[in-house]
């Protein structure tokens, strides 16, 4: 296996996923004591989430591609970003290295495809719901149309997100608020849904959910466990 760069830390709660999904699934396919040959660079995210809210896409992009550099320069010869809403400057990264970035919307949609689905509810981060750069490549790649929730429930979605996933605090009552918007987003004609931050995950684990979900750091993880073992 070649190796596979990570860049991760946003949060660090989920790049942990990312960490034991990819170790648990090359022990999966291989068998004995294998695991996953990576590279890991966790950022600071405090530094990058400033520079989401304050609108400095530019610079975080320019971060983000200095750490892919040098992660290539390390040895990686494949890239996970391990966030959704960082890959709004996926183009920048991609740029800056001449390796491969696995793009997590890439590996949605696809998922999306197998299953039939043609239209579909998003939650996120603001960012990712509100900005076109996740629901472009969603229609114009894949030919799905994206439902969003009401500027309300987007405030409410990414503040739990922030407030709470990114630290680590789960809550019932958040869980319920998401059940929720994703029945609304379903009555509304959604026939599944992205969770397209990589820390929802953790909050709808085992949940009950009104539509088929599709959880981004899952498909992430395959789309790198899938490149780790094609040359196998």
């Amino acid at each position: 296996m070649q190796t596979l760069g990570i860049v991760g830390g946003m949060s660090w709660e989920s790049t942990a996923v990312y960490y034991r999904q990819l170790n648990e699934g090359a022990r999966e396919r291989l068998g004995g004591l294998h695991s996953a040959p990576l590279l890991l660079h966790s950022v600071d995210f405090a530094g990058i989430a400033a520079l989401q809210k304050s609108g400095e896409w530019d610079a975080a992009g320019q971060q983000l591609a200095a750490v892919a550099q040098g992660l290539e320069r390390a040895g990686a010869k494949a890239l996970l970003l391990a966030t959704n809403t960082m890959h709004k400057v996926a183009d920048a990264i991609e740029a800056a290295v001449d390796i491969p970035l696995l793009h997590i919307g890439d590996g949605v949609g696809q998922a999306l495809q197998r299953q039939g689905v043609q239209r579909v509810a998003l939650l996120g981060t603001r960012f990712t719901m509100q900005q076109d750069f996740y629901r472009l490549r969603l229609a114009e790649r894949f030919g799905i149309e994206v439902l969003v929730p009401t500027a309300e429930e987007m405030t409410e979605v990414d503040r739990i997100i922030f407030a709470e996933l990114c630290v680590g605090v789960i809550k019932p009552a958040s869980r319920e608020y998401y059940l929720a918007c994703l029945e609304r987003l379903g009555a509304a004609g959604a026939e599944a849904a992205i969770l397209g931050c990589t820390e929802i995950g953790l909050l709808l684990d085992g949940a009950q959910s009104p539509l088929p979900l599709i959880d981004s750091t899952t498909v992430h993880v395959q789309m790198g466990l899938d490149w780790l073992l094609q040359s196998l």
